[in-house]
């Protein structure tokens, strides 16, 4: 889209002509402050330009070819194909999924290679574009980030090689950390927004909702904390929705007296609902062995009630083969 279709003081276009910005696309690539020196703009200005471009974003019509593609139909692949055959191709874009189970499952290892799948093209079952990865508990894992984009071409042989070599991952992997609810909320509505409308991000991960309800509500805050799930509910909902982006909420068992209990987000209007277990038994493969997983489908208007077992290898999660031994 060009710049005379939007409504901007004429003065604001001159300068972003001038510095040779031709386009929406290539100012929702340049951070603000880059956009105030290769501009000479003010912040407030820059602010106005930035909220003009994300608003032409979010106005745009969608490509005729994508939709002939179908773009609701489309899936984001978790990089196995054992475990897409059980998703029918993988995550639903523009749905939200709730992945839940106890620790040490391998939950976030699944998160952490969907934040790598979403990186590749269409063609490779990802949707060209980077992932926000929202933390409430725990820090960051970056070396095991690291190590998986290492490890790509093992996980995804179906992928030129060239291909995996040309894209820089952990670039565009977005890490956001909150630590109670009021600073997810204003990620999730300001700075997660602003991500999607610049086209950085097609996935957005919630590692986890439910520990920060867990930690800020008492047993009898049932009704108020029932009224903030719902409204984190709408907010997940809605940006994937506008942006036709998957959403991705991790919850996670806690141990009660020697009993499991799960914080069951049923106020969430989830699309899909997977339990991710971890099993009493180990798998072996070449030189690695894991703890066998088991990826369970408890919910979903389109899929199976149905399970298939995975593990946790160096390259990633990945379906168990009749090769593998167990012992």
């Amino acid at each position: 889209m060009k710049w005379d279709q939007l409504e901007l003081d004429p003065r604001i276009r001159a300068a972003v002509r001038r510095a040779n910005l031709n386009c929406v696309r290539d100012v929702l690539c340049v951070s603000a402050l880059d956009l105030q020196r290769f501009t000479g703009l003010s912040h407030s200005d820059v602010q106005q330009l930035l909220a003009a471009a994300a608003a032409a974003c979010r106005r745009r019509p969608p490509d005729p070819a994508v939709l002939r593609g179908g773009q609701r139909d489309l899936r984001l692949t978790v990089g196995c194909p054992v475990l897409d055959e059980l998703l029918r191709g993988g995550l639903p874009v523009g749905g939200v999924t709730e992945l839940s189970g106890e620790s040490g499952a391998g939950k976030t290892q699944l998160a952490l290679q969907l934040c790598l799948c979403v990186q590749y093209p269409t063609q490779h079952g990802g949707l060209d574009a980077g992932a926000v990865y929202i933390c409430t508990e725990d820090p960051f894992p970056v070396r095991r980030l690291q190590q998986l984009i290492r490890e790509q071409s093992c996980l995804r042989s179906d992928v030129p090689p060239s291909l995996i070599s040309s894209l820089q991952f952990s670039d565009h992997i977005y890490i956001e950390h909150t630590a109670d609810l009021d600073s997810l909320q204003v990620c999730l509505s300001r700075r997660v927004p602003l991500l999607l409308a610049r086209g950085l991000v097609r996935l957005v991960v919630v590692d986890s909702v439910a520990a920060l309800f867990r930690s800020e509500f008492q047993a009898d805050d049932w009704l108020e904390r029932n009224k903030r799930l719902l409204t984190f509910s709408s907010i997940l909902h809605h940006l994937s929705q506008e942006f036709t982006t998957p959403v991705l909420c991790i919850n996670q068992y806690l141990c009660v007296s020697g009993h499991r209990c799960l914080l069951q987000i049923k106020q969430f209007r989830v699309m899909v609902r997977l339990m991710m277990r971890r099993l009493q038994r180990t798998v072996v493969r070449g030189d690695q062995s894991s703890a066998l997983r088991r990826l369970e489908v408890v919910f979903a208007p389109h899929l199976a009630r149905d399970g298939r077992d995975a593990a946790v290898w160096r390259e990633g999660v990945g379906g168990v083969c009749s090769s593998d031994t167990e012992t």
